[in-house]
Parts: structure tokens; C-alpha cells; sequence
């Protein structure tokens, strides 16, 4: 497999998953509550067939693959390549007809993120990263993704999805750093870190994430000259308590609020 053959597949999987999930989005769809403990975690007919779309595409190019997909699970996780599909992060945005989702995209080697994609298919933007550079791809034209320099939290603008998403004691640890920051906003999902990865913004920080959520994303802050950690400045690899930063600096100031 060549990085040009690869590079191709990659796209072909944003392409025949954007078809599929286009014409759901702002249309009158089912929406299903999946969660266990009775909280609202929705799924619609877009995400399972986006996803079922992929994972045949992927069984029919490298049948010697894994994958691991937020809807059907996952299928030889034990591979030496192991892909990594979320058909519709920010699925609470998609149902309410706002356009902060995506479809993220990720190969593993070895447990390793080696590249990743998060697809807008109705902006048509593409943010892609290799952990070495990162680039954007949309009406707004083709160009690399750096991270911007911030150095304090007085600086910082800081995203998270939504606070009522964390427990109430990640809550009140959050809140130490959203009250040193000088601009907190909600809502964003995996957008929000692509838009960090761009340069708009320092800091996103959120809890509850899964590895599909965060395995697409890593390449992509990295390869733009972020970092992405767990709240324990350990690896993000598995989800959970996560914080991302465009620069080092306000990384280290926000990592001493949480974990004081």
C-alpha cells in the first residue's frame, strides 16, 4: 500500500460516506436513544449506513484489516492495521440541523494513529494529518493547518461540546480552567478540534470520549504542531478526560487547574 494508494482510499472512504449521510441531514429522520443508563446518546439510519458503506468498502480493498466503528463494533481489532470509523460525530448537532459534525476517519498501526480525516460533507471541507503535517481542504481553498501561539490562559480561547456531558466533579475542575480563559464557547464536537488545528482557537477540553472519537483527531492536532493529552498528561489513545492545546505553553497552565 502506497501513501498515493492510501491517500486515494481515504478520500473514497469521505466520498461514498458523505453520499450516504447528505441527504439525511436536515431532512425529517428517525432518531433512536441507544443509551443504557437512560440518558440521551442518539443514533439515526444516516450514521449505520454511512457506516456499513465504509466498512464494505474497507472489507473489499484490505479484507486483512480491522476496523473499529461507533455502530457495529469491532471486527479483527487484534490486526496489524486497524481502521477507525465515527460516521457522524456530533450527532446531537446533525439532528438539530447544525452543521457542526463530521465523519472521522482513522488508520491504526499497532495501536498507533498513523493518519486521520474529519469530513464536513455539507461544508465539503476535508482535515487531514499524518502526526507530521496537517492540511485543509474546502471552498476556502487547499492549504496546511498550523496551530496558533498562545501562552497564556488570559489568551486562551477555550471549546468544549458541553459541560452537561461531564460528571459533576469533572464539572467543577473544568470550570477552574473556563474561568481563567478569556473566551469559553459550547458546541463543536470534532469540529472543534479541526478549528484549533486551524488556528482559531487554544484549547478544547472534554470528558466521556471514546477511542473513535479521539483516534481520528490525534494526526491532525499533531501534524498541525498541537498536543493532545488526558487530563493525567497521559495517552489519548483510549478517550476519556481529554485535553487538546495549539501550544505547549497554555497546555502546561491549563493541566496545572486540572489536575490541582
Amino acid at each position: 500500500m502506497t501513501a498515493i494508494d492510501f491517500v486515494a482510499f481515504v478520500d473514497e472512504l469521505a466520498s461514498v460516506s458523505g453520499e450516504t449521510i447528505r441527504p439525511f441531514f436536515r431532512s425529517a429522520l428517525g432518531v433512536e436513544n441507544k443509551s443504557p443508563t437512560g440518558g440521551f446518546d442518539p443514533v439515526t439510519a444516516a450514521d449505520r449506513a454511512a457506516e456499513a458503506a465504509m466498512r464494505a468498502l474497507i472489507k473489499k480493498t484490505f479484507p486483512e484489516h480491522g476496523i473499529l466503528g461507533e455502530e457495529f463494533g469491532a471486527e479483527r481489532p487484534d490486526a496489524e492495521y486497524v481502521w477507525i470509523l465515527d460516521p457522524i460525530d456530533g450527532t446531537k448537532s446533525f439532528i438539530c440541523g447544525l452543521p457542526a459534525w463530521g465523519t472521522l476517519i482513522a488508520l491504526t498501526r499497532r495501536g498507533e494513529a498513523i493518519y486521520g480525516m474529519m469530513h464536513q460533507p455539507f461544508t465539503r471541507e476535508h482535515f487531514t494529518g499524518d502526526g507530521k503535517a496537517a492540511s485543509y481542504r474546502g471552498p476556502a481553498g487547499n492549504r496546511a493547518l498550523r496551530t496558533r501561539a498562545c501562552a497564556s490562559l488570559g489568551a486562551a480561547t477555550l471549546l468544549t461540546t458541553s459541560p452537561l456531558l461531564m460528571r459533576e466533579d469533572d464539572r467543577r475542575v473544568f470550570r477552574r480552567v473556563e474561568d481563567a480563559v478569556q473566551l469559553s464557547r459550547y458546541g463543536g464536537d470534532c469540529y472543534a478540534y479541526c478549528m484549533l488545528a486551524a488556528g482559531h482557537i487554544d484549547l478544547v477540553i472534554e470528558t466521556e470520549l471514546k477511542p473513535y472519537d479521539v483516534l481520528p483527531l490525534i494526526p491532525i492536532i499533531e501534524g498541525a504542531g498541537g498536543v493532545i493529552t488526558a487530563w493525567d498528561n497521559g495517552r489519548p489513545h483510549n478517550g476519556g478526560k481529554i485535553i487538546a492545546a495549539g501550544d505547549r505553553r497554555v497546555h502546561a497552565k491549563a493541566m496545572d487547574l486540572l489536575q490541582s
